[in-house]
């Protein structure tokens, strides 16, 4: 039988069998549609890709207010949109290994304070210009003024200087930084011509497809960039990014064939969602994280025994247990866990009403806490949400949980309101995700942690050198995150999603939902 369905499984990946007709005599053999579509996987990337043709994606994670600016990006739409059409001078590999990019080489300094940069040459942007030295500055500079707003800001933060050097772009840093090139993989840093100053939504950039169509919460169309660098991407000859926020609708595009593929499927439906034919889940383990975030600057959060109160009135387990259901792990309200190379073990903190209780007394609050949640938060906020309700009512904590529309939900909500439920996909080091979201002068600071003490050891660890001497200064970080910040971290998810029959050549990648963001690239369909 084996035999049998791996001839099939190749007659189908060359052409010459329809997926259907494979599916039906799988069945009929007994075999179960997980492992069918798992033949059928391997047998497309032996095949190798299939060109032309149109792949949709249904994804969670778009608004009316969204942009074309890469500085602007907070949510998925507009990031996996961008990975198409745009790109940096590095890309993260899926074993998290920094490779190049629109810079095909570099070097640094041996005490690693000045980077030399070597720009690709014959790189063409949408428009028909050249990309040069100075675009990749103009980008840079760009994205390091407070004006801009950019979710990079945090992490241009360290550059002392930019300037070009021929074909070179040379960076030097206000202190030495080994991670520098891991940092330029941020997502918002996509190059543009003269770095967007000019324009910076035209959505010009140097990737596989250019932009077709932008309508924000509704629909983004790419198409074939014929003058595209590289070959080992942009197989279709056209991509769509429907924007479906409704899980239920969501998934029932791809069952009805209206999409190829989704984002973010609810971990209690997954099991239903395997007996689909045709419908394969694709799940990974990586560095995202599911969060409740409070302002240490604000009312009543600006109380650490208020803040702590709530930490330990979370029962993460149950919440892992009834939320991820197995696709994921017990967070500790520190945004790093275990898939980071400098990872240190810290005391788990655990589900304790009588601390809670304790520390909620301390702090001198009474009354309600307000807790606005979404569906786009992350899947399953508002069950989660209301768990929180009840385990905080063990310790004597009234949690009001206010449901806020998805549309809207990134720009009026998160980092703006004082107690929120969101969500961070995770960075490639523990510098690029303490920088981006807990460094005082950081735009993406979404829990106003501002302490100069944290800020001074994150300059340490980055200049320092020795591996164990930066261990440790990360795990004190940590420390003081998880016992004086305002992140209160329940669990860090697997990302979950799902592809229907027409999608070739999906391979796990752990970095980010979505294949890190280039499914609609790297995939292609199939006959």
């Amino acid at each position: 039988m084996s035999n049998e369905l791996e001839f099939l499984s190749h007659r189908v990946a060359t052409g010459k069998l329809s997926r259907r007709d494979f599916l039906g005599r799988a069945a009929a053999l007994g075999v179960t549609a997980a492992f069918a579509n798992t033949l059928l996987g391997s047998a497309a990337r032996a095949a190798g890709p299939q060109k032309g043709g149109t792949l949709k994606a249904g994804m969670q994670g778009g608004e009316s207010t969204n942009s074309l600016d890469p500085a602007s990006w907070q949510s998925q739409v507009p990031y996996k949109f961008g990975r198409q059409w745009g790109e940096q001078l590095v890309q993260m590999s899926p074993d998290g290994e920094v490779k190049p990019c629109l810079a095909e080489e570099w070097h640094a300094s041996d005490d690693a304070k000045v980077w030399t940069f070597k720009i690709r040459k014959g790189v063409q942007f949408h428009n028909g210009k050249e990309m040069t030295p100075d675009d990749v500055l103009a980008t840079m500079e760009r994205h390091s003024d407070e004006n801009s707003k950019s979710g990079a800001l945090g992490i241009m933060g360290g550059i002392d200087k930019i300037k070009v050097d021929g074909q070179n772009v040379v960076f030097t840093l206000k202190d030495p930084n080994a991670d520098l090139p891991y940092l330029l993989d941020d997502y918002h840093l996509m190059i543009q011509p003269n770095g967007g100053k000019d324009n910076p939504v035209a959505g010009i950039g140097t990737g596989p497809y250019k932009v077709a169509v932008n309508e924000p919460g509704v629909r983004h169309v790419g198409e074939k960039f014929a003058n595209y660098w590289r070959d080992d991407r942009g197989f279709a000859d056209s991509i769509e990014i429907i924007v479906i926020n409704d899980a239920t609708a969501r998934t029932s595009a791809l069952q009805g064939g209206q999409v190829d593929m989704i984002n973010r499927v609810e971990p209690k439906i997954v099991d239903l969602i395997k007996r689909v034919p045709g419908v394969t889940i694709q799940n990974v383990a990586g560095k995202g994280h599911y969060v409740f975030i409070a302002h240490c600057n604000t009312a009543p959060f600006d109380n650490n025994d208020l803040r702590l109160a709530l930490k330990y009135a979370l029962d993460r387990d149950e919440m892992v247990q009834k939320i991820l259901h197995g696709y994921g792990s017990v967070g500790n309200d520190t945004p790093i866990n275990k898939a980071y190379p400098l990872f240190a073990e810290i005391e788990q903190r655990k589900f304790d009403p009588e601390k809670a209780a304790f520390h909620y007394k301390k702090s001198g609050h009474s009354g309600s806490v307000l807790l606005r949640t979404s569906d786009v938060a992350f899947p399953g906020a508002i069950d989660a949400a209301q768990l929180y309700q009840q385990s905080a009512a063990k310790a004597g904590i009234t949690i009001e949980v206010k449901r806020e529309p998805g549309d809207g939900y990134w720009s009026e909500v998160w980092n703006k309101q004082p107690f929120s439920a969101s969500y961070w996909g995770g960075r490639p080091t523990q510098d690029q995700m303490y920088s981006t979201a807990y460094y005082s002068k950081a735009d993406w600071n979404d829990t106003r942690f501002f302490r100069e003490d944290f800020d001074k050891m994150l300059f340490q660890a980055r200049a320092e050198l020795d591996k164990d001497k930066r261990v440790a200064l990360y795990k004190s970080m940590g420390e003081m995150v998880r016992d004086e910040g305002g992140v209160i971290t329940p669990m860090f998810n697997d990302f979950i999603d799902a592809t229907g029959p027409k999608v070739g050549g999906w391979f796990a990648d752990g970095n980010q939902e979505m294949m890190g963001g280039y499914a609609l690239s790297k995939c292609w369909v199939q006959a």
